[in-house]
């Protein structure tokens, strides 16, 4: 998994509360497990005024040019700014992977539903809670500055805005960790890889029938 450590980068605001993940990445799409290729996909339904299907290209696809990633001031945006409950709905860990397809590395919401909040963390995308009347403030500001842009640095938990202010936010110590070291839970899981293999071997010499079973 790749590092966090500072994004700095343009808000894409999505000013819904309540967005499940189906509508981050319709059910359709879940037909892969690979973690790549799902961004052209992102919001589907919200994106596009036909129906996405997999293995389509979406090049030449009628685009909905009122939603915000249609739009010219938006594009390349690192950091998506929406509503509470982000992410509710089905369990589903395609919904990191679309958002990280896509290149969105920060998520800031004043609630994420608890399942999709664990599963961004595991993904390498950091989700920020923040109060209803800052997250206001931030709409207001984004959509009437183009090309708005905020910078994440997660070691300082802190938020730079384009003034100079600064905005503070909480992260589990250990989620921390986790994204600052790039380590999901396969990287955690091989940090203790010489034990592991410890364990094995002295396993195989006090029970060696067990492995002679297919012999």
């Amino acid at each position: 998994m790749e590092k966090f450590t500072a994004v700095e980068g343009i808000v894409a605001p999505l000013n819904r509360a309540n967005v499940d993940t189906d509508m981050i990445i319709p059910k359709q799409f879940l037909k892969s497990i690979k973690r790549s290729g799902f961004g052209p996909n992102l919001f589907d339904e919200l994106r596009y005024l036909d129906r996405g299907e997999p293995d389509k290209d979406c090049t030449g696809r009628p685009l909905n040019k009122e939603f915000m990633l249609n739009q010219p001031r938006y594009a390349n945006a690192t950091v998506l700014l929406s509503r509470q409950n982000f992410g509710c709905g089905s369990s589903r860990e395609h919904a990191p992977w679309a958002l990280d397809d896509y290149g969105f590395r920060v998520i800031i919401a004043s609630s994420f539903a608890d399942i999709f909040f664990n599963n961004c963390f595991k993904n390498g995308i950091l989700p920020i809670v923040l109060d209803e009347a800052v997250i206001d403030a931030l709409f207001a500001e984004v959509e009437s500055t183009e090309g708005y842009q905020l910078t994440v640095d997660l070691q300082t938990q802190q938020i730079s805005k384009p003034d100079g202010s600064v905005i503070a936010f909480e992260v589990d110590a250990f989620r921390k960790h986790c994204l600052l070291n790039g380590l999901d839970d396969i990287g955690l899981t091989l940090q203790d890889d010489e034990l592991i293999k410890g364990f094995e071997t002295k396993w195989q010499q006090n029970a060696p029938w067990l492995f002679n079973a297919g012999q």
